[in-house]
């Protein structure tokens, strides 16, 4: 037996789903992933307040254990190369939307989505990051290998106090890049700066589609969390060969702009995916992050909470709520 946090939702009902913390037996996690493992550490995404509240596009079915990523130990590697004891992070591969998730005291996950724990990271740290910071440093990679470089000038970031935000805003101060957050929450421009925004742009700014399909050349590079309106608006302000990372549709999926960004300055659209990125990449990913981060300070932007406090914790970042990161400790489940 072991304890979760079950999402259950009847068939065909609109309202939300109801999340309870339950004991069930090993036989209801996936026969054919065969690496058991104790997740210790988890984390809160935005993806997962979305699932909280029984999001049906991306949960299909139910009873479901909710949690996109987790942390922890191998119990038994089921014939793997991996060894009782090893430490391995798991994010992505829809785990928590259509296969159980991390929020539990026992998972079993296929060895192919498992990352090693880099030799100088901390299972803890590796959530602090989580997918959001998986999916910043995808992101600065894919700039990069368009021609980012730090001196080439500013790069911008929307969405800066999310998760994704925030965590690229940190990464790209870190490697020396001059960096400009955008966010609708100027309140947290204090905070932007501290992790190394060198300017703060309100999301009003720049959240509209204007007449003119190109205007002044601003940008080298973007990591864009939004989409849509925005996202058409700051193609037309990019410089001649610079790049956008697509990570996000906050804003949504609809991309109302027109050529002339990609025909006149030979911008180019990168989009980032973290779900389903081969292996190999993850881990350069993974070990690159655990070479740069600055930990000591995510560590005082970090509040850990318990698995009962999921679902309030889920609430609060669909409504936009929440800055850092939320840390979820999987060792100590009530009842």
């Amino acid at each position: 037996m072991f304890h979760a946090l079950l999402l259950e939702k009847q068939a065909g009902e609109e309202h939300p789903a109801t999340a309870r913390i339950a004991e069930l037996p090993e036989d209801f996690l996936p026969t054919e992933g065969r690496v058991l493992l104790r997740p210790l550490y988890s984390n809160v995404n935005y993806k997962d307040g979305l699932i909280l509240a029984g999001n049906s596009r991306l949960v299909p079915q139910y009873p479901l254990i909710p949690g996109i990523d987790f942390a922890g130990e191998v119990i038994d590697g089921g014939g793997s190369d991996f060894k009782p004891g090893e430490q391995v992070i798991l994010t992505g591969w829809r785990v928590g939307e259509i296969w159980p998730g991390g929020y539990a005291s026992m998972a079993r996950i296929k060895p192919e989505w498992l990352v090693r724990l880099p030799r100088n990271m901390q299972l803890r740290q590796a959530m602090i990051l989580g997918t959001a910071g998986l999916t910043a440093m995808l992101s600065i990679a894919a700039l990069e290998g368009r021609g980012l470089r730090p001196d080439g000038g500013p790069v911008l970031v929307t969405g800066a106090a999310g998760g994704v935000g925030a965590l690229s805003v940190l990464l790209l101060a870190q490697l020396g890049y001059q960096v400009t957050a955008v966010t609708g929450r100027l309140e947290q421009a204090a905070w932007l700066q501290q992790l190394g925004a060198q300017d703060i742009i309100a999301r009003e700014e720049i959240n509209e589609v204007i007449a003119r399909p190109l205007e002044s050349e601003r940008w080298a590079g973007c990591i864009d969390v939004v989409g849509g309106a925005m996202l058409a608006r700051i193609l037309g302000q990019m410089a001649y060969g610079g790049s956008v990372a697509a990570v996000g549709l906050t804003g949504g999926a609809d991309l109302p702009t027109r050529m002339m960004p990609f025909l006149l300055r030979g911008v180019a659209l990168l989009g980032i995916d973290s779900v389903m990125q081969p292996l190999a990449i993850r881990q350069q990913a993974w070990d690159r992050l655990a070479a740069l981060t600055p930990f000591e300070m995510l560590e005082r932007l970090t509040e850990e909470i318990g698995p009962a406090e999921l679902p309030a914790c889920g609430e609060a970042i669909r409504a936009g709520q929440v800055r850092g990161k939320k840390l979820v400790r999987l060792d100590s489940w009530p009842g």
